[in-house]
């Protein structure tokens, strides 16, 4: 059979020079992949193959999903997005959804015929949606339809995007309506292994959005790396969480990692604290993927939950502080997998799981990935001291047309932004991000480091920490603090808190201004928008 090619090259057209590009390193066994290889089929074809068809691959509060099933929603869809909508092979195509399973159907449809998927927040607005499709050049959209209002709103005003496909629609011409009508049969596209099949772009960011281009082998390296040497799920784990399918890291949480593995995944479109573990307790889930945030505010009702099927637990994100690592061991008996990752790397790529967990650290690169740590001028620092995050290994920044791919990768190293510390065993200890980092009278304070002595005290729920301009100092710290029910915001309050840190840190690193606050600004994947404290400052 003779291989099949792209016929829409915009993506391949509009990668980074060659020169700008990452150092890919696949030499570990774990990477080797042949040259042609479409990604669905080793998420569910095998499975059929193996006679694991009648398995559970998706679960949600009123029905299961088997991967007999799956493999032929994602079939008949495919037909839908090539014979109705006339979707070539390279092609992309918008996906809007809460988490549900037609959302992964959509993404693996859109795959398996060769397109690009482009997942996007459910909470975005027509004016970022529209910055997606021109960025993109986007022409289908498939979307659910309680979520049209704002991507009507750019079908009537982008030139490129030109057709919708709704589902969960009873509406003529529904998804679910054309696919009924199709053969549950679809060859896969011949893709190459490095081909690009997803597009995912960077959350909480302002400006112009930042589209990462990832391939076929991207996406079995994220499963065979982190998923398969750290988590090691098995084909009985029911996997939950309550980041977005749109995110990466729900991507591979919520989805790739539980289909690489023949298990399931139990999807909520809202998953609140709440609602989470009442899931975790009616579905008896074993593997939990939040972030740091949303496991502190677990703990306030975990005792009245039975959580005694969950063994392991995933913290991404943003950084994971020792506190919220300690609470969670000692309500939980569970120690939090803390992982560093990001949009640009796909998936976590430094790690801290059983016994190599040092409490505090981030951990160590994952196996085929390395790191180091870089001053400004792009040379190695000694041990133990702060400087720039580089890391390489199977995955890489491929930024979509965009100048910031100079920013992000240098000399094949991709620079995280993350500002980090390795020890002498070759542990790596987060900072901050490299624009977190508070300069105060000559000393480096590191915003987290803050954080975390704030959220040790009984009275801290939440907190941000940011550096604030100050004429004799230049920056000093201050603290954005959610208190916990009950406790008032008095004056004594402020001198408690920064007695507290002081008495946990060094002194200098306390917050000589502390503002309280009903609740901390995040973006939808449960991140602090720090840039929105400052805008408070």
């Amino acid at each position: 059979m003779p291989q099949q090619a792209i016929t829409d090259s915009f993506s391949r057209d509009n990668l980074p020079p060659p020169d700008q590009w990452p150092e890919i390193d696949l030499s570990h066994p774990a990477y080797d992949y042949p040259e042609r290889l479409n990604c669905v089929t080793r998420f569910i074809d095998k499975w059929i193959e193996q006679g694991a068809g009648d398995r559970t691959a998706f679960i949600t509060p009123d029905s299961t999903l088997t991967y007999g099933e799956l493999a032929g929603r994602v079939n008949r869809l495919a037909h839908v997005l090539v014979d109705d909508f006339g979707m070539v092979p390279g092609a992309r195509v918008l996906l809007r959804s809460a988490n549900n399973p037609m959302m992964v159907v959509a993404y693996m449809a859109v795959i398996r015929a060769g397109g690009i998927a482009v997942g996007t927040m459910p909470l975005l607005r027509a004016k970022e949606l529209t910055a997606i499709v021109d960025k993109a050049r986007i022409g289908l959209a498939l979307c659910d339809e309680r979520l049209g209002a704002e991507l009507n709103s750019v079908l009537d005003a982008s030139a490129t995007l030109q057709q919708i496909g709704w589902f969960n629609s009873t509406r003529d011409g529904a998804l679910e309506q054309r696919m009924a009508a199709k053969p549950d049969h679809f060859e896969p596209f011949d893709s190459a292994a490095d081909d690009v099949c997803l597009i995912a772009f960077t959350s909480g960011t302002t400006g112009q959005p930042k589209g990462t281009m990832h391939f076929h082998r991207d996406l079995l390296a994220i499963c065979d790396g982190f998923s398969a040497q750290v988590l090691k799920p098995e084909p009985g784990d029911i996997f939950c969480g309550s980041p977005p399918l749109a995110f990466t890291f729900g991507l591979g949480g919520l989805a790739l990692f539980s289909m690489h593995a023949g298990a399931a995944t139990l999807l909520l479109e809202a998953a609140p604290p709440d609602e989470l573990l009442a899931a975790i307790e009616r579905h008896r889930a074993t593997i939990c993927f939040t972030a740091p945030t949303a496991y502190r505010a677990m703990l306030a009702k975990a005792d009245q939950f039975d959580l005694q099927s969950l063994r392991k637990a995933v913290s991404a994100g943003e950084h994971l502080p020792r506190a919220t690592f300690e609470a969670v061991r000692d309500r939980l008996g569970i120690s939090l997998i803390d992982g560093l990752g990001s949009t640009e790397m796909l998936h976590v790529f430094i790690t801290s799981a059983g016994d190599d967990i040092r409490v505090g650290a981030t951990g160590v690169p994952l196996p085929g990935y390395s790191a180091c740590i870089l001053d400004e001028a792009g040379r190695e620092v000694a041990r133990g001291t702060p400087g720039r995050l580089a890391v390489k290994g199977p995955t890489g920044c491929r930024y979509l047309a965009d100048e910031r791919q100079r920013e992000y990768v240098s000399n094949g190293w991709n620079l995280t932004g993350d500002t980090m510390i390795q020890d002498e065993d070759g542990y790596f200890w987060y900072q901050a991000r490299s624009d977190d980092m508070i300069i105060s009278a000559g000393y480096n304070i590191s915003g987290p480091e803050v954080e975390n002595a704030l959220l040790s005290h009984d009275a801290v729920a939440e907190c941000g920490v940011i550096g604030s301009p100050d004429e004799e100092r230049g920056q000093i710290v201050k603290a954005f603090v959610v208190l916990k029910e009950g406790i008032e915001d008095t004056a004594d309050m402020v001198r408690a808190l920064q007695d507290h840190v002081k008495q946990t840190v060094a002194p200098y690193k306390y917050p000589r201004k502390i503002a309280f606050l009903d609740r901390l600004p995040k973006t939808q994947t449960g991140k602090i928008q720090r840039f929105k404290l400052r805008e408070l400052n």
